[in-house]
């Protein structure tokens, strides 16, 4: 089990997702960056949709009454095991009674933490990840309190292992929107060429952006069907990337998509930071996927 002692800025319960649901009005939801919680999870013995925590900006203080196995990947938040400055990208050995404390992330704005075992917490719509717009999942359906207890799942048996390092460029590789042919060339080029920045109207439902205003001439939509990673344009111009806990229909255009393998980069953006886009084609949007698979494939390097 493991204690909260004192709560983050936002801890969630997170595996991969719930699909199947989107029809229904219930998103995919799941890590936000995904690849992170896998590998956390494959350092600590763990299948890779084992459900951990998805921890944002500032992390909790937690207690392990019977001990465990941890590991963390995405940002770094300064892992300290009763005190003792803990390594990055290894799997972490919590004594009994023993305290894991998590600070402030830096390198990234999300942290997740994989124990040995895995949050038991029941499964809604086959998943254990936290649905705050519904109230549901994860641990009743809210981020973490003071106090709250969580249950683990059994551990299973690990080698050591070490975890490499994932290099995630500022640029954002995107394919064409349906709504592509009503925007202007000069819109085109600002998307393409311009600089945005993160707004403080950033979360699971969706990242605000503030850049060069996007004018629309296509007139007006009926409601489409919509994914994270899409970039709609609201009538002021400014984008918005839709996050992971984000509707899965929407009534403004979209100019664009984020390609899969940089939502995880998506994830780990913060208010002010800065980001481009480039159009790419489905071909080298493949081409990164594979080459995403190739890296998953590796990352982990197992000690003899």
């Amino acid at each position: 089990m493991i204690e909260i002692l004192r709560p983050g800025l936002l801890d969630l319960v997170m595996d991969l997702g719930r699909r199947g649901f989107r029809a229904q009005g219930v998103p995919d939801g799941g890590a936000a960056d995904a690849p992170a919680l896998m590998l956390a999870n494959r350092l600590v013995g763990n299948a890779d949709g084992t459900a951990g925590l998805e921890l944002l900006l500032h992390g909790p203080l937690l207690r392990f009454p019977l001990g465990g196995r941890v590991a963390l990947a995405g940002a770094d938040m300064q892992a300290r095991v009763n005190g003792v400055t803990a390594p990055r990208g290894r799997a972490l050995e919590v004594p009994p009674g023993g305290e894991l404390d998590l600070r402030q992330a830096s390198g990234g704005l999300r942290a997740y933490l994989a124990v040995a075992g895995g949050i038991a917490v029941p499964p809604v719509l086959g998943s254990r990840s936290t649905f705050l717009p519904g109230g549901f999942g994860g641990w009743q359906g809210r981020a973490l309190q003071a106090n709250d207890v969580l249950p683990l799942g059994p551990a299973p048996q690990s080698r050591r292992a070490t975890l490499a390092p994932d290099a995630r460029s500022g640029t954002l590789r995107i394919l064409p929107g349906p709504q592509l042919a009503g925007f202007s060339d000069t819109a085109l080029k600002a998307l393409a060429g311009g600089e945005f920045t993160v707004s403080a109207d950033a979360n699971r439902l969706g990242l605000r952006l503030a850049g060069a205003a996007l004018a629309y001439a296509g007139g007006e939509l009926a409601s489409q069907a919509v994914l994270p990673g899409a970039i709609q344009v609201p009538p002021d111009g400014q984008p918005i990337i839709l996050g992971w806990d984000g509707p899965v229909t929407g009534g403004y255009p979209v100019v664009a998509g984020i390609i899969a393998v940089d939502m995880p980069g998506v994830a780990q953006l913060k208010p002010g930071d800065k980001l481009r886009f480039r159009f790419v084609t489905p071909e080298q949007a493949r081409a990164a996927w594979a080459a995403h698979r190739r890296f998953m494939e590796q990352a982990i390097g197992w000690d003899a």
